[in-house]
């Protein structure tokens, strides 16, 4: 088939007549200029691949009517340019593409079409954890030990980059995967042997949207819809409402970029935009740099969105001039992006495209915030900060309550540290992190902190030995331009040593506090603080024993770690007196935009990011020297916890089976609002009496040794037991925060997996109860596959997280929602009844199907397959059963 759209390709420079593009204006279509400029991209996918499978001239069509289909339901097709991974999701997508390979030998296909056919780049981030912290050589104990603990899965990964092609590894040590890509990997505009075209990705990690902010469009996805991308199948999704995000004025002087970010959190998570695009414009915008734009993006999944884009303008070229890239693609970078229209002018009105609804922030009106205790966007003003932990202790349990009673919220337990005494209370902080992709890219907030720091030190300020204080940055330059402006040794005498470069306490990977910290605070069963400069703070995400975890940004982060406590107003009280007795104000040691600005221009120079990145692959030694097989296909070793061959495949047939009703399910659990991909399918420590404890003790290994659930999602066994093991899992049957659940039919009170496994030894099918944003949080496709394992057919919810309701479709779960008005309360659900639902021969996409219970009551509810494609993976079983079957076609 010959693309429809060729005659609008041309060359970029005439000098180089074979370095071509498509020239989209060349249709002198109006629409076009009309359109937001992040579905311009989407335009531009659909008109490259016109001559391809699932890619049809009238998708074109669809795209540039944007202005009236947007709200009309319409599929189409996207086709990214790239796909980025992380380690805890890249060792499951790399064990089900060995297991595909399989799959596909069995059928008589090929085992090597099970391959990239695009560029996917796996950085190793997530495996690195807090054991040591406070020391010089903290960063190679914790390196040693990361080493001893996942060198099966290194060694897995590094087999994975040899027997498939287009897959780059960026080894341990490196830094933070979306940092990396903002820094490193990101093209902005692809050049593929002459032809130019716009860069674009989707990431296994909800945080991808951070390459937003350069200008690249890319979201999260899950692990099974990433596979499908990599092996040349488009995304199926609904053409999407773009909000226009208009940014005015100029921050306050004090303001940091964390502020702005979670100030913009809270906004649209009230204004509502899952499932839709924002796009950022107005003068706003060019007040801000790459950095603050790119923290701004980091939080899109906090606010729900799908994508949160700033397209590419002057600023931005800026950025990829001062992180080394190449001058003469610079130059071809922009003058591509002025051609198609694609390049902004943030105070040229008349580039201002059409919008389905327009909100504005005025950045002047933002003042200094954080977000907690449990929720990234439940922002709390500094100011607000002691009045509003205090409400929230005796406040009824829930994500703004901790019930703590009255007369106890003034307790304090005495304790022993390194033969001194301390004592903590309700609100004391115990953990003080520097961590995550979302800040610690951002120069101004780092060298913020280290001013700071620098300012404290020399006040004569200190933080208590016990609070776990850490520095985890996100790229070998943070540290290298640290230590050039001479904060660094600022920072380490606090205590903020760095302790890795990966995402550590963000994501859980917080190791162990001090023993006699943990018994105090569960002597007084206190509500202990974490405060953090990451993006999640959901319940039991960074530390089991931090009940209150508040985001803010690092400066902030070493401010609450001086005072020791959350329950502090800084206007009215000191950070802490001084050894001369001095009272010392966060007002006398807070740096201002323009004290930072002058230090940055001086120090984060282009020669430091070349430095760092031409050696990035090559580095770590421990990577060079893993030995690795070589063979095509991967010989499991049936010994091993860490990798094993997953059961997806098992059974599977060139033929389909007709999809079947659900008949006579039961409630495994019956869940209220906000459940996260933490409370589904949790990353951090293994409890030790859980049901994957008790596996892995069967299989030889000592509590030592379980590692973290993150680490084990190569092995379906340990992930099947570890689905809903969160200890804040809140079931309605147990009415209590509990990673249990009732056996139904006995009555017997029994951990989620056991329970899963009496149900499915007795034939009972089985069925979850959800409130609204049901799966918000990680893009962890084990959230859809550990349910699956567990014999779980359907989940029925008020709401869904776009990336959660996409895995559940992979894995062929039906995810049911409530037509408007209808909830389990209303419709008077206890979750004891058993449901059959009625799947019809022929489905449409978001049909309505009827559910009947054992009550003879019937009450319908929406099958949420929002496109035809979502409809033919489920009659295949999922989306990887539909890739093994394609692949095994001669």
């Amino acid at each position: 088939m010959t693309n429809p759209y060729a005659h609008t390709v041309e060359p970029l420079d005439p000098q180089k007549p074979d370095h071509k593009f498509f020239n989209l204006r060349k249709l002198k279509d109006p629409r076009y200029e009309q359109l937001p400029f992040s579905i311009r991209v989407l335009l531009e996918s659909a008109v490259r691949n016109c001559d391809q499978f699932l890619v049809k001239q009238d998708d074109v069509e669809k795209i540039l009517n944007w202005k009236v289909t947007q709200s009309q339901t319409v599929e189409v097709p996207f086709r990214p340019a790239r796909v980025i991974l992380q380690d805890f999701t890249g060792v499951p997508a790399v064990v089900d593409f060995a297991a595909m390979r399989d799959a596909v030998k069995k059928l008589q296909g090929d085992p090597e079409k099970i391959n990239p056919v695009c560029p996917a780049d796996l950085v190793i981030d997530h495996s690195i954890q807090v054991d040591f912290n406070r020391k010089s050589d903290s960063l190679q104990k914790n390196q040693d030990l990361e080493f001893e603990r996942n060198r099966e899965r290194f060694e897995f990964l590094k087999w994975g980059s040899k027997a498939f092609r287009n897959m780059r590894i960026i080894p341990p040590g490196s830094g933070i995967v979306h940092q990396v890509n903002l820094e490193y990997l990101a093209r902005v505009v692809f050049d593929q042997d002459g032809f130019y075209y716009p860069d674009s990705l989707v990431g296994t990690d909800s945080h991808t949207t951070m390459i937003d902010g350069l200008g690249v469009l890319g979201w999260g996805v899950g692990g099974i819809e990433a596979e499908a991308v990599m092996l040349g199948q488009p995304i199926s999704m609904v053409l999407p409402e773009v909000i226009g995000y208009r940014l005015l004025g100029t921050p306050d002087k004090y303001i940091t970029s964390t502020d702005i970010v979670l100030t913009v959190t809270k906004h649209l998570r009230q204004v509502g935009v899952v499932g839709k695009f924002v796009e950022f414009f107005g003068p706003g915008v060019a007040q801000l740099s790459i950095a603050d734009r790119a923290t701004i993006a980091n939080m899109c999944p906090e606010y729900g969105a799908t994508a949160a884009f700033f397209p590419v303008d002057q600023i931005s070229i800026q950025y990829l001039k001062q992180t080394g890239r190449d001058m003469e693609k610079l130059s071809y970078i922009e003058k591509y992006l002025k051609a198609v229209g694609m390049f902004r002018d943030y105070s040229n009105t008349a580039q201002d495209p059409q919008f389905t609804q327009v909100v504005e922030l005025d950045l002047t009106t933002v003042e200094p915030c954080c977000s907690g205790p449990k929720r990234p966007h439940d922002r709390v003003s500094v100011a607000e900060m002691k009045k509003d932990f205090e409400t929230c202790l005796v406040a009824k349990q829930g994500f703004k309550g901790f019930q703590v009673s009255p007369d106890r919220c003034d307790v304090q337990v005495p304790f022993q540290f390194n033969g001194a005494e301390y004592s903590l209370a309700h609100g004391s902080v115990v953990i003080a992190a520097i961590t995550s992709c979302t800040n610690t890219s951002n120069p101004s907030v780092m060298l913020g902190a280290g001013l700071l720091a620098q300012k404290a030190v020399q006040a004569g300020l200190t933080v208590k030995p016990y609070i776990k204080t850490s520095l985890s940055p996100g790229s070998g330059v943070v540290t290298y331009y640290l230590k050039e402006s001479g904060v660094m040794d600022f920072l380490s005498q606090l205590g903020f040593e760095v302790v890795g470069y990966g995402c550590m306490t963000c994501i859980g990977n917080s190791g162990p506090l001090p023993e006699p910290v943990v018994e105090a605070i569960t002597q007084g069963d206190l509500v202990a603080a974490g405060v953090l400069s990451g993006n999640r703070n959901f319940e039991g995400r960074v530390h089991p024993n931090t009940r209150a975890n508040y985001l803010a940004s690092p400066p902030l982060v070493i401010a609450y770690a001086i005072a020791g406590t959350v329950r502090i107003d800084f206007e009215k009280q000191p950070l802490a007196v001084n050894s001369e007795g001095k009272e010392v104000y966060l007002r006398d040691i807070w740096p201002t935009r323009e004290e930072i600005q002058a230090v940055e221009r001086q120090f984060v120079i282009p020669a430091m990011f070349k430095e760092v990145y031409e050696k990035v692959e090559k580095v770590n030694e421990r990577w060079n020297s893993l030995k690795a097989p070589s063979d095509k296909l991967y010989t499991w070793d049936p010994n091993s916890t860490y990798i094993k061959s997953p059961p997806f495949f098992d059974g599977l047939t060139r033929e389909l089976q007709t999809p079947k009703p659900i008949t006579d399910a039961y409630v495994l659990l019956n869940l209220g609002d906000s459940v996260t991909t933490d409370h589904i399918s949790p990353a951090g420590n293994i409890a030790r009496n859980s049901s994957a404890a008790r596996y892995l003790t069967s299989r030889g290994l000592t509590a030592r040794e379980f590692n973290s659930y993150g680490s084990r999602r190569g092995n379906d066994a340990v992930m099947a037991r570890g689905t809903f093991a969160n200890i804040r899992l809140f079931n309605k049957f147990i009415n209590k925060q509990s990673p249990t659940t009732i056996y139904l039919p006995t009555g017997e009170t029994l951990d989620v997996f056991d329970a899963a496994e009496k149900y499915q030894q007795a034939g009972h099918p089985l069925l979850i109860l959800a409130g609204k944003e049901y799966g918000s949080g990680s893009s962890r496709d084990w959230a859809a596959k550990g349910p699956f394992l567990l014999g779980i057919k359907a989940v029925l919810a008020e709401s869904y997280e776009r990336i959660h309701r996409s895995n559940l479709v992979g894995m062929g779960v039906i995810p049911l929602e409530y037509l408007p008005g209808d909830s389990a309360e209303s419709l008077g659900l206890s979750g004891r009844e058993r449901y059959t639902v009625m799947i019809p021969p022929l489905l449409k996409p978001r049909m309505t199907v009827d559910i009947k219970l054992d009550t003879g009551k019937t009450f319908q509810a929406r099958m949420r397959f929002d496109t035809d494609v979502e409809l033919t993976y489920f009659h295949h079983g999922g989306i990887l059963n539909y890739m093994i079957r394609k692949m095994s076609e001669n």
